[in-house]
């Protein structure tokens, strides 16, 4: 087959209109307040008192859930990405998601039950970047919510997807192990740091674990920012929190293996004393011993000379 012949077949489906992906669960409260909870913001109600969903949440209703393609009884088999598999089995093997927008049409309320449906919108010319040669795919998720029987369904929202199908321009080659040793090992990331958060990087660098506080309301919040998130306020300080937690979630990393970092390497959502939530890594502990509620405490540990990163270690 040509190159023309089986990029002809790929361009046949765009257009493709693939069935509806049902949700698990109607649009409920509980996950909405869990949801503000985890990104700090304050749930909202509409004029009938009916909370209402965060916006960006609108593809969270319709996920499989930690099982891949588990999705409920109803829902189409077909698969939206089979064109990336015909691109794929002619010499184009990477895939790297390029960019997603989402618009919405309208508030999404507990108690709805949405749905989305796919269409492949576009298949790019062959295009050459910095990764590699190859085709920008787009795809077009509108989601919908059911409607009584008296009445149709409504659309409420728009996710566009776009993944770059390519052949990578440098293929790695493993370097020798005289070389591999005699190259110089990467340093850590440095944190981003600003004039909203430099107090708690110099903090650490002190051996003191900063968090930042509202002289206003008294709340204490983490990350910090240049205003309250409870009352708005700009007049903040700072108190130094005890250090001790306990982990209130925890993902361990197992890939991409990304140097300098151990591999698995556990990563824990840090509940302090003081009610503040911090993201940080679990040290002196094999990642499959992490334990959710497990007691931890604060340590700092100094990388490349000058990166000083508050860790947690588990207490007896």
């Amino acid at each position: 087959m040509t190159d023309q012949d089986w990029m002809a077949e790929a361009r046949a489906f765009v257009g493709k209109q693939y069935g509806r992906v049902l949700a698990w669960d109607k649009v409920n409260s509980a996950m909405i307040r869990q949801w503000c909870e985890l990104m700090g913001v304050a749930v909202k109600t509409n004029k009938e008192g009916k909370v209402i969903a965060p916006p960006a949440m609108l593809q969270v209703w319709c996920m499989e859930g930690p099982v891949q393609n588990n999705y409920p009884p109803g829902s189409t088999t077909e698969n939206p990405y089979e064109v990336l598999k015909l691109i794929e089995a002619h010499d184009f093997p990477s895939t790297v998601a390029v960019n997603s927008e989402l618009t919405f049409d309208r508030d999404v309320v507990e108690g709805e039950d949405l749905y989305y449906t796919t269409r492949l919108d576009s298949i790019s010319e062959q295009k050459t970047t910095g990764l590699g040669t190859g085709y920008f795919v787009t795809l077009i998720m509108d989601y919908f919510s059911k409607a009584a029987s008296n009445g149709a369904d409504e659309k409420v929202g728009q996710l566009m997807f776009r993944v770059f199908k390519f052949r990578p321009a440098h293929v790695h080659t493993p370097a020798p192990a005289a070389a591999e040793a005699a190259a110089p090992k990467p340093k850590r990331p440095a944190p981003g740091v600003s004039d909203d958060n430099r107090f708690f990087w110099e903090g650490a660098k002190q051996g003191k674990l900063l968090i930042q506080h509202c002289k206003s309301c008294n709340d204490l919040h983490h990350p910090p920012g240049p205003v309250c998130p409870k009352c708005h306020s700009f007049d903040w300080d700072t108190v130094e929190a005890s250090g001790k937690g306990t982990v209130y979630s925890f993902v361990v990393m197992h890939y991409p293996e990304v140097p300098p970092f151990d591999h698995p390497n556990p990563i824990g959502l840090i509940e302090l004393e003081e009610g503040v939530r911090l993201i940080a890594q679990l040290v002196g502990i094999k990642p499959g011993d992490v334990k959710i509620g497990q007691k931890v405490q604060v340590e700092f540990n100094t990388f490349d000379g000058d990166l000083t990163l508050p860790q947690f270690r588990p207490v007896a």
